[in-house]
Parts: structure tokens; C-alpha cells; sequence
């Protein structure tokens, strides 16, 4: 791709694409926002971006200008949207920018964005959307539930009853593909007054992953009790929810007691080298805080002599370690602090 300069004379915001605006947008903002855009992007986006970014030689001040006018309308845009609905966003714009260039900046936006069912639901109150569901069949919770921020989820989820939550909580994470034509059905039982967005094929809802994180937001007594239901009902999908809902990452959000805590029960000469192999700079730095420093220059040199592994052995001895944190937190030896949930140590 050859290298070009992105100046005024190339007719403005409009006759670029949409990987040339955000080079220009991440150009002109700096390398460390654009390197916390990146961390919110798939690893083809990444490269495709890169090579954009480096084909870019200037930035002419008008046409950076035209780009953040341009990024600035379709943000609130969005947020319209947000708010109200693709209507509201509409008469809101036409107020601004008139009815052409309204138009205009919700095509390009909507021709990107595909907005979630249930976007009612993401706006109500959870106390008033347990109105809408509870006296709902299980499935149809669990769907509702899977639009949902994980906050809300798990509030509506510590509001049912207990046989009813395990039974959504198996529904939720056992849930893969539903048909646009189902949610949209649903969608407009629940509440009529909303429009139904449903983007085109199927929409990827529910799974093991949005379970963990309302599982991860609940307080411990409802955790407790539906993985322990789920153990006897479905074993597997119980081992599966644990081993996930703390990873070898979250070390790094630990509190110094807890961490010293669990590492007087790991095997700190195997597995704890093997799995900082390729852990994070924020678990590296948080685990050498919390040893001695005769600890620190062996773990040292342990990684210094470590030489090339398998990452499937790397995981097993990430999960024995993570398996000793879960096992201190049921007996109550160590505190995990979750999303959401508001923990007071005294």
C-alpha cells in the first residue's frame, strides 16, 4: 500500500474510507489512545489499522478537523439511539444538522452498527423489567437476560426464586444461536411501544461467558447456591462455570493478604514459573510484591531457565493455581472481589 498524504485536497471527510478515518482519528490523537483503541479491537482489525496508519505520511489540520466533526456527529448519534431509538436519534439530528446531513450520518452509522434487541430492557430498571419477565417461561428469562449488561442480569437473576435462577442460570449458559424471528417475536410481547432492531442472521446470545459474568456480579450467596444446584444437575456445566469465573489474570486484582495467602499453597518451584510464562506485566509486578526477595531472585531465575513450553501445559498449571484461590475463597480463607459487587473489608 503505498504511503500517501491525507490532506484537504482529497475532498474532505467523505471520500475516505472508513479505515483511512480512523487512521486519521488515531493519528492525530497519539500512540497511547490509539493503543487503548487497540485493545478493544480483534487481531485482523489490529493489523488491518496498522497497515493503514503506517500508509499515512500527514495529516492536513482541515481534513483532521472534518474527521473529528464527522466522529463527534456520529457518536451522538449513537447515543440517540441509545436513548431513544432510531426515531428519536433522527429528529434530534434533523433539529441540528437538518434533514440531508441528518440522514446521512444515520445511514453511515447504522450501516456499522447492529443494535441490540432488547434495548428497552438495557434502559429500564431492573426492579420494573422483573416486571416484564418473572411470570415468563425460564427460556424466555434467560433470553432477556442475555441482552442485558451483566449488572442488570444479575440483579433480575437475585430477584427470582431459588429454583427458578438455576434454572434460568442453566438456560443462560447453555444457550447458543436464536433465530432473529424468535427474539423479535419475544421482543414485541414483552413490550410493544419498542421497535424491534434485530440485525440479519442469527444473533450469538447467551453462552457460558455472559453466565460467568452475571454469575461473577451476583452476591455469594446466590453464586453459591446455583453452582451447587448446578452440581448435581449438570456436573460438567458446574466445572465449567468455576474454572471461569476467576482466571489467572484476575491475581492482579487480589488484595496483598489474599495473594499471600494462596501462595503458601502453590507450588511456587513448578507451576507458579510455568504460569507466569506468559502472564502479564500487572500479575508479574503484583506477585513480586508479595514475596520475599530470596522468593523473587529464585522465581527469577526459575523463568531465566525456563525454556520453550507448551501453552496447553502453561493453562494446567494457570488453572491449578486459580483452582487453590477458589478453594481458599469457599473456606472462606481469602476474599475475591467481583464486578459489581460492593465489598467491605474491615
Amino acid at each position: 500500500m503505498a504511503a500517501r498524504a491525507l490532506s484537504a485536497s482529497d475532498g474532505g471527510a467523505a471520500t475516505l474510507t472508513g479505515r483511512e478515518k480512523a487512521a486519521v482519528l488515531l493519528v492525530s490523537l497519539g500512540p497511547e489512545f490509539a493503543a487503548q483503541v487497540f485493545q478493544h479491537l480483534e487481531q485482523d482489525e489490529i493489523d488491518q489499522l496498522t497497515l493503514q496508519i503506517a500508509a499515512v505520511r500527514k495529516v492536513d489540520t482541515e481534513q483532521q478537523l472534518l474527521v473529528f466533526e464527522e466522529c463527534r456527529q456520529v457518536l451522538a448519534a449513537r447515543e440517540y439511539i441509545e436513548r431513544g431509538g432510531i426515531e428519536y436519534a433522527r429528529s434530534v439530528l434533523e433539529k441540528a444538522l437538518g434533514p440531508a446531513r441528518a440522514a446521512e450520518v444515520l445511514e453511515r452509522l447504522t450501516a456499522t452498527l447492529q443494535v441490540r434487541p432488547f434495548e428497552f430492557a438495557r434502559q429500564a430498571d431492573p426492579a420494573q423489567l422483573l416486571t416484564f419477565i418473572q411470570q415468563e417461561h425460564p427460556q424466555t428469562i434467560a433470553l432477556v437476560m442475555a441482552h442485558l449488561h451483566p449488572e442488570q442480569a444479575s440483579a433480575v437473576l437475585g430477584a427470582l426464586d431459588a429454583d427458578l435462577q438455576i434454572d434460568v442460570t442453566r438456560r443462560l449458559a447453555q444457550m447458543d444461536a436464536t433465530s432473529p424471528e424468535i427474539i423479535k417475536e419475544v421482543e414485541r410481547v414483552l413490550e410493544r411501544n419498542f421497535a424491534s432492531l434485530v440485525g440479519a442472521g442469527q444473533s450469538r446470545t447467551g453462552g457460558v461467558e455472559m453466565a460467568v459474568q452475571v454469575l461473577n456480579r451476583a452476591d455469594r450467596a446466590t453464586e453459591k447456591r446455583i453452582l451447587l444446584a448446578l452440581e448435581t444437575e449438570d456436573p460438567g456445566l458446574a466445572q465449567e462455570l468455576r474454572r471461569r469465573m476467576f482466571v489467572f489474570e484476575d491475581l492482579a486484582h487480589l488484595d496483598d493478604r489474599s495473594l499471600q495467602r494462596a501462595l503458601r499453597d502453590v507450588d511456587t518451584t513448578s507451576d507458579l514459573p510455568l504460569a507466569l510464562k506468559v502472564a502479564s506485566p500487572e500479575v508479574r509486578a503484583k506477585i513480586g510484591r508479595n514475596i520475599s526477595k530470596r522468593q523473587s531472585e529464585s522465581l527469577n531465575e526459575s523463568l531465566d531457565l525456563l525454556g520453550p513450553v507448551r501453552l496447553r501445559d502453561v493453562e494446567d498449571a494457570q488453572q491449578r493455581i486459580v483452582a487453590v484461590i477458589r478453594r481458599l475463597e469457599d473456606a472462606g480463607e481469602i476474599l475475591v472481589s467481583r464486578g459489581g459487587e460492593d465489598e467491605v473489608v474491615v
